[in-house]
């Protein structure tokens, strides 16, 4: 007998559990373990499959009949055309705000703020493409704001994505524009504020909202709403908080 109620507990957690893909915008690749780690806590037998990218590559690959669950994106505008195509189930909800950094390794005068990118000794500066990455028009947004972006524009190395960015950052460029929230992360903890980075005045581009929504092709699965509605909770808008971002 206690040999089948142990079948029979196996077989019901086996139908009741499953597997949500998700398509993460690369700035919160930095965030999304622990927010995973804290879902399944009360979620357990559901297993979180993450894909991390471009917003904009993402918004064109669930017009292509991506199979996605849920869409956590870098900003506003894809979720809410998707929505405009009814391409999602649920509404585009902000659950945090994006801010920006500059960070380099090579020892930079950031007392002078975004200014320093005109300096003659920066030679090359990495930027999220600002056409499929929402960071990257914000960048583009506070240097304009800046006075800057006509002076600097030919020193712009093009990232894919947000978290590519931060590789160029500390590889190929002098200095780059990147996710704050990206150096919450534990590999970044040698590059100290002011010395390697700082914030981005946020007086020069609007702090970004990050939407999430439901994708149309999951509108009756209860595991892909359970996670939805973890993400606006506030278990998870602490875990933000952690990890650099604004939540309202």
């Amino acid at each position: 007998m206690k040999k089948i109620v142990l079948a029979l507990t196996f077989l019901c957690s086996t139908i009741f559990a499953g597997t949500i893909n998700i398509a993460v915008a690369a700035n919160v690749s930095y965030a999304i373990n622990d927010l995973i780690a804290e879902f399944n806590k009360t979620n357990p037998d559901t297993k979180v499959e993450v894909v991390l990218g471009s917003s904009g590559k993402f918004t064109t690959q669930i017009q292509n009949g991506a199979p996605f669950d849920i869409f956590m994106s870098a900003d506003m505008k894809f979720p809410e055309t998707l929505e405009k195509e009814n391409l999602t189930s649920t509404k585009p909800v902000i659950y945090a705000q994006g801010s920006l950094a500059m960070l380099s390794i090579k020892p930079l005068d950031f007392s002078k703020g975004i200014a320093l990118v005109a300096n003659k000794s920066i030679e090359k500066i990495a930027i999220a493409n600002p056409k499929t990455a929402p960071y990257g028009t914000a960048a583009i947004k506070a240097l304009k704001n800046a006075n800057l972006l006509e002076k600097i524009e030919n020193k712009f190395v093009y990232a894919e994505s947000i978290s590519q960015a931060v590789t160029y950052a500390i590889t190929a460029a002098d200095v780059g524009f990147i996710a704050k929230s990206s150096l919450y992360d534990e590999k970044m903890s040698k590059y100290k504020e002011n010395i390697n980075w700082i914030s981005v005045d946020p007086k020069l581009y609007t702090p970004i909202d990050q939407g999430i929504v439901v994708l149309k092709k999951a509108q009756n699965n209860k595991e892909a709403h359970a996670f939805y509605n973890f993400i606006l909770s506030k278990e998870a808008k602490d875990i933000f908080l952690k990890f650099g971002y604004l939540v309202k």
